[in-house]
């Protein structure tokens, strides 16, 4: 093995983190600092600097394994499990027609995987039935976006924007232990004089970076950024002639705002009259300001209109479109953002085309060179998608993703799951859901296939191969090549993902998501390149013979928005409860999240010791006053109740929670499994369940 040092990214979150990987003579990966990419700087948290753990052959699969007589997982040839795969979910639609199967795919794959499951989707399998677990991640912030500004791109800025403005309120993120990388960002804003706003119901390690944080009652995001509208209203700090030239619909939304007093939202909220009027001047008297979400506004039953209340207090002070100021999401998944532009999303084709949009399915039919008519329509969203397996889904191909500890009212998922009549897992390590199979085949990491993925900030990377895989293992396109081929589809599925790259450019070209100016050339020379980056043409529409490179755009909106008139959209909205608000029986509101050493369902990262022996199980955060009625010391352990069933963890007690308010992190199965307890209620909008409040209650366990 030759000691090359390769240039890549980290497989986890949304910021890729640039990093050094080189292989040593006995057989591992040595990670190291890149310190020439600007989202990092060669900064590493603890997962991304044990990323490498993960390749190990002791830890992941190596064979493909079959489900025998007797039910039990045993190692079989590719050709036998590639066999029974095309022939499970060929029967099933032989049977029951194309929608009775379904595909369920990830935030992890890279774009040329997305857009080739997508892909296989609609034009193999011809199914509508495809989703992704993206739809937990950020959906409703994509919702809310489109609506206001007529597009969707996580951060319309790049992070080297955060600390140059004059103040940032940041809401429902704990990115101190989500992507502790990027609070240098958040650290170097205040060393510059600007200010910080933490909105969390617990006291973070990023709230304790704060200039002010506001502790609200989970579930009154809504109110409490209409509240701000309002003071900004009554005040009169609303940006008019900003209002006048850039935006519409105004009125509506002002008249939504002023039903929303002050004293109102302090009895809604919890946050009092003073820390409202404190936050809106932070935000107001800089010349530039920006709010960014994350999964707490996000990952509710009314995610979509409270982003767009948030997005509405910009707009109305003038800070959207601007230098330096505006509203941004920040991204979960490695490739959260690439990953619903190219196809895997029920209701989109590449580019970030809408599949019910004519146009949109003549422009990517053609690329694929088959009949529009021949596509499906948009299908369920991803909860939707998973409820029905067993009923109206019988089949399930499913890659990169482990709904079984993910999904909300997990333990009813994992029952719909078993009883599929057939389900495929193509994972590098057996996950909780892998190991419900009746095929697993064991896929290529990141570290050993080159591929794309897109940060948060709309920067398409290229991921490059350092090692070679294990013998053994196949990449997810071989796998789509050769099911494709098995199920009556020679062509049009390659294993090269550049020469997938250049599809997806070809696909992509005029929409949205336009990567047509893309190659892994550039990629490679410039670090990264911003989309919307369209291949350049002369004034005939013709491509010149030496088109100039477009150059990617970092910095979205700050001439127009991507709506028809260019305006920026207010969206009234008002407040209303959660879902699920406490009552006698179950009097205590649950939140969920992560902690810094575990990933997502922890699949992965639950098999780095390093990481377990920092993070080694679930706990239940809960103040001291709950703690007392309960009569729990630290370290008991406490059962959660809701009317979806019970996890069982040890108690973690602090002054950091709100009393009424208990935490669980989110990345473990078993007795433990926060998601067991989650209520799955649907934003209208975005279908985005309703993760980060559900009413509970608490009782003691009894102990040997």
């Amino acid at each position: 093995m030759q000691s090359t040092v390769t240039p890549t990214h980290c497989p986890y979150c949304a910021l890729q983190c640039g990093m050094n990987l080189t292989p040593a003579p006995d057989g591992t990966v040595e990670v190291s600092e890149r310190t020439d990419f600007p989202v990092n700087r060669g900064a590493l948290c603890g997962k991304g600097r044990t990323s490498a753990a993960v390749l190990a052959s002791n830890v992941r699969l190596t064979s493909p394994l079959v489900r025998d007589e007797g039910g039990t997982l045993v190692p079989a040839s590719w050709d036998d499990a590639l066999d029974r795969i095309a022939a499970g979910l060929g029967r099933t639609r032989a049977e029951h027609g194309p929608d009775a199967v379904g595909v369920f795919g990830g935030g992890g794959l890279t774009n040329e995987k997305a857009y080739t499951l997508g892909k296989f989707a609609r034009v193999v399998l011809g199914t509508s039935q495809i989703d992704y677990n993206g739809r937990f991640c950020m959906s409703s912030a994509a919702a809310a976006g489109i609506k206001a500004f007529g597009l969707d791109r996580g951060l319309p800025f790049p992070l080297e924007d955060i600390p140059k403005s004059g103040c940032v309120i940041l809401v429902g993120s704990n990115l101190a232990e989500t992507m502790p990388p990027s609070l240098r960002f958040f650290t170097e804003l205040k060393e510059n004089g600007g200010t910080l706003v933490v909105i969390d119901p617990r006291r973070t390690k990023t709230a304790e970076q704060a200039d002010l944080h506001l502790a609200p009652r989970p579930g009154t995001d809504l109110a409490l950024a209409l509240g701000l509208l309002h003071l900004v209203i009554a005040e009169g700090r609303v940006d008019e002639e900003y209002v006048r030239e850039r935006t519409a619909g105004w009125e509506d939304a002002r008249a939504a705002a002023m039903a929303h007093w002050p004293e109102y939202v302090e009895r809604i909220t919890g946050v009092s009259v003073p820390q409202l009027r404190e936050t809106v001047r932070l935000f107001c008297e800089p010349e530039s300001a920006m709010v960014l979400t994350a999964r707490g506004p996000e990952q509710q039953s009314k995610g979509t209109d409270t982003v767009g209340a948030w997005i509405n207090l910009c707009l109305a002070t003038g800070r959207a479109g601007r230098p330096l100021s505006g509203y941004g999401c920040l991204t979960g998944q490695g490739n959260g953002q690439g990953g619903r532009e190219h196809g895997q999303k029920a209701d989109q084709l590449p580019g970030y085309r809408k599949l019910d949009d004519p146009a949109a399915r003549a422009h990517v039919a053609e690329v694929w060179g088959v009949d529009p008519d021949s596509l499906p329509g948009p299908g369920r969203s991803a909860y939707e998608l998973l409820d029905a397996l067993g009923t109206d889904i019988r089949s399930l191909l499913l890659m990169a993703s482990n709904p079984v500890v993910s999904a909300p009212r997990a333990a009813h998922i994992e029952e719909r799951i078993r009883s599929l009549d057939f389900l495929a897992v193509c994972d590098v390590v057996l996950s909780e859901t892998a190991a419900l199979a009746d095929v697993v085949l064991p896929v290529t990491q990141w570290a050993e296939e080159t591929g794309t993925t897109t940060n948060l900030e709309g920067r398409v990377l290229l991921r490059r191969r350092a090692i070679t895989p294990p013998q053994g293992i196949r990449s997810d396109l071989e796998v789509l090549h050769e099911l494709a081929a098995r199920l009556g589809v020679e062509k049009g599925f390659p294993t090269d993902p550049e020469e997938v790259f250049e599809e997806l450019r070809r696909a992509s070209a005029g929409g949205a998501a336009d990567y047509s100016g893309i190659t892994y050339r550039r990629l490679a020379e410039e670090n990264g390149v911003f989309w919307p980056c369209p291949a350049q043409v002369d004034a005939s529409g013709d491509a010149p013979e030496t088109p100039a490179a477009h150059p990617g755009t970092p910095r979205l909106f700050l001439d127009r928005f991507a709506t028809p008139d260019g305006r920026a959209r207010f969206v009234p909205v008002s407040h209303r409860a959660v879902a699920e608000e406490p009552d006698d029986e179950y009097p205590v509101l649950l939140t969920t999240g992560r902690v810094v050493a575990q990933y997502q369902s922890g699949a992965q990262t639950r098999r780095v010791a390093e990481l377990n022996a920092a993070a080694p199980g679930p706990f239940v955060e809960l103040h001291p006053r709950l703690a007392a009625r309960l009569g729990a010391a630290e370290g008991d352990p406490v059962a959660v109740v809701s009317r979806r069933g019970r996890a069982v963890a040890p108690a973690r007690i602090t002054n950091a929670i709100r009393p009424d308010t208990v935490f669980m992190p989110f990345h473990w199965p078993g007795e433990g499994r926060a998601n067991t307890l989650t209520n799955p209620a649907l934003d209208p909008t975005s279908r985005m369940p309703e993760f980060k409040a559900c009413a509970v209650r608490l009782e003691a366990v009894d102990t040997p």
